[in-house]
């Protein structure tokens, strides 16, 4: 079972997982994603609530429906999700930094050296 927190909606957090498995490489184009039975088993939610999830994602063109089969990856998904990330998710990350690092009169390039220090000690992997 996958956990998941109190910070947003559950069916956001259901996208989410989604959009980083695409992003990850464990779905590709065309690939059936998990039902909502089988995500309501994984994060033992209810059925609803993770279909309610895979719903956004066809909503916004990331996955689409075959009647009768299930949710599938739609061509370009993966560069929406990545666009959509940067643009909305990470531009607000930055935003709040910048925000804090103001707050604190951290200069731009001291914020700057500390993003690279980060960046560095977390190596290529990202972990």
């Amino acid at each position: 079972m996958i956990q998941l927190n109190d910070s947003k909606p559950i069916y956001l957090q259901i996208a989410e997982w989604l959009e980083n498995e695409m992003i990850g490489g464990r779905f590709n184009v065309h690939d059936k994603v998990h039902s909502q039975y089988q995500l309501a088993d994984l994060f033992n939610i209810n059925p609803a609530t993770a279909a309610k999830g895979l719903n956004v994602l066809a909503d916004q063109g990331i996955l689409y429906k075959k009647r009768g089969l299930g949710m599938f990856v739609a061509e370009g998904a993966k560069e929406r999700v990545i666009s959509k990330r940067k643009n909305e998710t990470l531009r607000g990350l930055v935003q709040e930094l910048v925000w804090e690092a103001r707050r604190l009169h951290v200069s731009e390039s001291d914020l700057i050296d500390m993003l690279k220090e980060v960046n560095t000690h977390l190596g290529s992997d990202g972990k």
